[in-house]
This record gives structure tokens, C-alpha cells and sequence, in this order.
């Protein structure tokens, strides 16, 4: 039999607002009851036991005192009552305005576009957040802006832009890269071809300043074709106030920023692209300032996405920064270097370093591979050469030394026997930046002849291109060291020196080492050239003249003028490094922000 129980009663004076349920209702402990207003202040009285209303003794309006009955309940049955009270404690229950959310959610994910996903899985791409799980540790990435639509509402159903345009095109949010935070946006090809549209740009925008206040790393999947023409519920007229570049650019120096292409990136995403330190590119992708729609447009000519920007132009003339067959390579290099402003490693290894002894030709006109010793000098696997089909008079790479990570760049004797040309110029001036931006200590390894001159080199800007090595170099805030190889001579040396032998930490020479104001055979042919020309024997007299030179500028005799500071042994270079220079990178507290110059 049911057991009688008192009504439940007004705990104060009131006026009731509504009455939440009704005769026959079946209530659980905690449901709501009956509202009452109290000194402009809304009251819920909740049942305080699960059951089932046998009466309401009350209507909206009513005015009720303390102890007024409200709502009379009769207990439900023992078995029900449990019941009850178990559903309304379970935590896992889906109320249904958590269901309508976790489906709206679900509408933008992969599992629900298999067509858009089969696409690109077809063309040997992945989706957007394909690349994003491959890059963040799991479980980490939170994502802003997940149930934005295209602002195109005067033309299309809300139900087709939820379909049809997730996330309006970008993907974005905050995770972890091996265990640091790091901003990650992707824009979504398969949403109107990755076009930048409103609600996309102030996605962008969003994350943009919080890497920017929170100094976290941004990596960036650009591909997509610019911006977008067909978004109706804005009041823009050009669009040219949008903040997006400004803000990317801002970035430069800030943070560390990694730019991945894939597919095609024009435009607007090729923009953002080339904003990042490094630009990271599959073999396939195409990326330009202008898609096939704008060239035309513009009158220029109709081409086909794959003639625009294709890798074979884009890696050798300096726009992409890493080569990699495919994403998954990509994501494996964003990652890597990432790396290199993060916690060292707990341990690392290193070839024998004895074979750096026999890695300059005792031939000092024979060439050798520079990246085998930059190979031997840096732990194993922690090279990460940037540019490498750019500027092939010096190598540029980010590495570790005993863990600690360094900005490492290198005469290439292979090429024009180490002289620094126009592009190998800009490439190590801007590479110079990148490290002094982010606190990266420099090794720079010469072996260079000087500066490329002539009348033929003259026509490209040298004057001014390789004038950029002495600025940036004189202003360099990060510490470097020199090791000079084999030769040192002119310019050329001292712009692989920061300026002069003594701007470094430490300026040291290999037994190999030789260095002079100009090249050996240059300054004898210069020097002594009246009495090369009254001579019997010109060039018996011409390789006499050199060899004394050589003597002359040998490493071991310059350092007795104390204009080295060592002649070291190469199994000791490592050593060297370590006992100069500070563990890297360099604490960014106190230090003014420096851009980096993309180029």
C-alpha cells in the first residue's frame, strides 16, 4: 500500500512563477517541482524523495507563505523508487541537449563524410584530421571552432551548410607534440577546396593570438586555394581588412611556425605558408601565389594546377625548406623540428669520431662530402638540413651536439669549391636569423675560397646579397663557434665567422686548416706578378711562391700569431663545442623579439 506522506510545503514567502509538474506526474529526488519568486529572486523546490504527484495545490500567480502545502506526493514503489533514483545518478546518462550537441559534432568528422574521405584517400592524400591525430600525442588535440558553418546562410539551408561545410574549412585547435603545447590548424580540402572564408579567417584568427600570447609553436597545413568569393552573410567589400596575415606575421621570430603543403596551396594559403620558419612539402604538392582561376582571371594565360608552383621549381629556388615523399613524412618532420626548442633528449649516440680525422682529403684540391662530416659530428639522427636543393655553396641544418640542439651551417666544397655565391648568401643570412630568433646556438664549418666575383656575379646584387652576412652576423645575439676545415680565405671566411675570427666564442682550425686575405694561387698570381713575369720559369716559380704560401697560412703557423685560437684535433671538435657554448636554446626572457626574414 502506498504510505502516506506530507505535502511538500513553501519554504518562504512567495508568488509562484510556474508550476513543473502535474497530477500522475512520476518525479525523481531532485526534479523540480514549483517555482517561486521571493524578493525578485527565482526558488526551485525540488522533491526530496522519488514518487508520484498525487496533488498540485497551487497555480501560477498564487501567493503562498511558509508551510503552505505545494505539491502532495505518493511514494512510488520500492523497486521503481530505486529504479529512479539510479537513472537520475547515472553519469553516463545522455540528456537530449547533450545528444543534439554530440551529433552536431559528429556531422564534421570523417566517419560521417565517407565520400569526402574516400576522395582524398583515392588521390594518396589524407583528411585534415587525419594529419592533426598523426601529429598531436593522443588524446590531446581540443578543438576550437568545431561547429562553425559557412557564412552562406542567404543561400544555403542550415542543414546543408552543417553537412557540407564543417568547420567551415579549418580544423583547429590546441594539442601536444611530444608532450609540448602547440597551436595546430589544417584547412579542410574537402570543404569548398580549402578556401579561407569568413568564419574560416576568424577561426584563424583565434588561434593566431593565442599563439600569440601564449607563445606556443604553430603548425600550419596550408593546402587549399585562397580565398573565398561566395560567402553571402558578411557586410565585406573587399575583405582586405581581414587580420590573418597581419597576424601570421606577427608570429615570425615569436614562436617557432611549421608550414606543411600538400596537394595544391595557392593564394592566400600559400601566403600563410610562406610566413612559417620552414616550409614542408610533399613531391606532388604545386604552391603559388595564384591559383589557375586567378592567372586567368588576370589575363595571364590558362594553366593547369600541376604547372603552377610544382616541387622541382619550389624546392631549388628556396620557397620549400623540406622535401618529403609524403604527409606522413611530413608530419615526422614538423615534429622534428619542433624538437629542437624543446626539452634535450635523456641520452643520444654518436659515430666514432676518430673518422673525422680522415674526413678532409689531405689533397687540399681534392673535394669531399661535407655532409658525411656534419653526419659524424652531430648525434645520430638529429640532422635536419633545410633548403637542401637551395643555395649549394653552404649547407644549413639544425642538429644536436651531446643532446643539446644547435644551428649548424657549412662551407660545400663540392660546389664552386666552397664559394659563397648570391643564393648561398641569402640562405645563410636568413638562416642566421632563424636561429637568432629562437635562441639557437651556431657552428658554422668553413671551407670556402671567399665570395664568387665577376662580372657575371656582379649582375646578380652580390654587393648587397652578401653584404647581409656581415649585418646579420654582427648582430647575432645567439653565441657562435667557427671550425675552419680546410680553407679560410677573404670575405668569404669571414662571413662564415660572424664578421671576423675573433666575433666568435671560439675560431679553431683543423690540421687542414689554411687561411689568408685571398686565395693562395690568386694572391701570388696578384702579388708577385713582376716577378713571376721576369722569371725563366714562370710556373716552376708560381708553385714555389704557393707552397711557401701555404706554409705561411697553415693553420698551425696563423695560430702562433694567435689568429685562431686553437688547431685541434677533429675527434675533439664535439669538445670544443660543448665546453664553449651554453646549453641552447637560449632562454627568451629579457630578449627583444626579432623577426625572421622569409627569405
Amino acid at each position: 500500500m502506498s504510505r502516506e506522506t506530507p505535502p511538500v510545503a513553501a519554504p518562504m514567502h512567495g508568488t509562484v512563477v510556474s508550476v513543473e509538474v502535474a497530477a500522475g506526474d512520476r518525479v525523481g529526488a531532485g526534479d523540480p517541482l514549483v517555482v517561486l519568486e521571493a524578493m525578485k529572486m527565482e526558488h526551485v523546490v525540488q522533491a526530496e524523495a522519488a514518487g508520484i504527484v498525487r496533488a498540485v495545490a497551487v497555480a501560477p500567480e498564487d501567493a503562498v507563505a511558509p508551510g503552505d502545502p505545494l505539491v502532495t506526493l505518493d511514494p512510488a514503489e520500492d523497486a521503481e523508487t530505486r529504479a529512479d533514483e539510479e537513472a537520475a545518478a547515472d553519469p553516463g546518462a545522455i540528456r537530449a541537449d547533450l545528444a543534439e550537441v554530440r551529433r552536431r559534432h559528429e556531422t564534421g568528422l570523417d566517419a560521417a563524410r565517407p565520400e569526402a574521405v574516400a576522395k582524398r584517400h583515392a588521390r594518396g592524400l589524407r583528411t585534415a584530421r587525419e594529419n592533426i591525430a598523426d601529429l598531436c600525442d593522443p588524446g590531446t588535440f581540443s578543438e576550437y571552432g568545431a561547429l562553425a558553418i559557412a557564412a552562406q546562410r542567404q543561400r544555403r539551408s542550415l542543414e546543408e551548410l552543417m553537412e557540407r561545410t564543417p568547420a567551415d574549412g579549418m580544423v583547429c585547435g590546441i594539442g601536444e607534440v611530444d608532450g609540448a603545447r602547440c597551436v595546430v590548424m589544417s584547412y579542410d580540402y574537402t570543404v569548398l577546396a580549402g578556401t579561407q572564408g569568413y568564419q574560416n579567417h576568424r577561426k584563424t584568427d583565434r588561434m593566431l593570438d593565442l599563439a600569440h600570447r601564449e607563445r606556443l609553436p604553430v603548425v600550419l597545413f596550408a593546402e587549399g586555394g585562397g580565398g573565398r568569393p561566395g560567402d553571402t552573410d558578411t557586410t565585406t567589400v573587399s575583405g582586405l581588412d581581414v587580420t590573418t596575415f597581419h597576424a601570421m606575421g606577427r608570429l615570425s621570430g615569436r614562436v617557432p611556425t611549421a608550414g606543411i603543403a600538400a596537394g595544391r596551396c595557392f593564394a592566400g594559403n600559400a601566403a600563410l605558408l610562406g610566413c612559417c620558419d620552414v616550409v614542408i612539402a610533399t613531391r606532388d604538392a604545386n604552391i603559388g601565389m595564384g591559383g589557375p582561376a586567378m592567372i586567368e582571371g588576370g589575363g595571364l594565360g590558362v594553366f593547369a594546377p600541376e604547372q603552377i608552383g610544382p616541387i622541382e621549381v619550389q624546392g631549388a629556388n628556396g620557397v620549400v625548406d623540406v622535401v618529403v615523399d609524403d604527409e606522413a613524412a611530413a608530419v615526422a618532420a614538423a615534429r622534428r623540428y619542433l624538437s629542437y626548442f624543446g626539452p634535450s633528449p635523456a641520452g643520444w649516440e654518436h659515430a666514432d669520431q676518430r673518422l673525422l680525422r680522415h674526413a678532409v682529403p689531405e689533397n687540399r684540391r681534392r673535394p669531399y662530402d661535407v655532409r658525411a662530416v656534419i653526419g659524424l659530428l652531430a648525434d645520430t639522427g638529429s640532422v635536419l638540413e633545410l633548403r637542401g636543393g637551395f643555395g649549394a655553396g653552404i649547407i644549413t641544418a639544425l642538429a644536436r651536439i651531446e643532446g643539446r640542439p644547435y644551428g649548424l651551417m657549412a662551407s660545400n666544397p663540392a660546389h664552386l669549391g666552397g664559394a659563397i655565391d648570391r643564393d648561398a648568401a641569402d640562405k645563410a643570412a636568413r638562416f642566421l636569423q632563424l636561429c637568432d630568433a629562437h635562441g639557437l646556438p651556431v657552428v658554422s664549418l668553413c671551407d670556402t675560397p671567399g665570395f664568387m666575383v665577376g662580372p657575371d656575379a656582379e649582375a646578380t646584387a652580390t654587393v648587397r646579397h652578401f653584404s647581409r652576412l656581415f649585418v646579420i652576423g654582427a648582430n647575432l645575439r645567439v653565441p657562435l663557434v667557427t671550425v675552419v676545415l680546410r680553407k679560410g680565405y677573404g670575405l668569404g671566411a669571414q662571413a662564415m665567422a660572424g664578421g671576423s675570427f675573433k666575433a666568435p666564442l671560439a675560431t679553431v682550425a683543423w690540421p687542414t686548416g689554411e687561411i689568408g686575405g685571398m686565395g693562395l694561387e690568386g694572391a701570388v698570381r696578384l702579388g708577385f706578378r713582376k716577378e713571376l713575369a721576369a722569371a725563366e720559369d714562370p710556373e716552376a716559380m708560381f708553385e714555389q711562391m704557393v707552397a711557401a704560401a701555404y706554409d705561411h697560412g697553415k693553420a698551425l703557423n696563423a695560430a702562433t700569431a694567435f689568429e685562431l685560437d686553437d688547431v685541434i684535433d677533429p675527434a675533439g671538435t664535439r669538445r670544443w663545442i660543448t665546453s664553449v657554448m651554453p646549453a641552447g636554446p637560449l632562454p627568451r626572457d629579457g630578449r627583444a623579439h626579432r623577426w625572421i626574414d622569409t627569405w
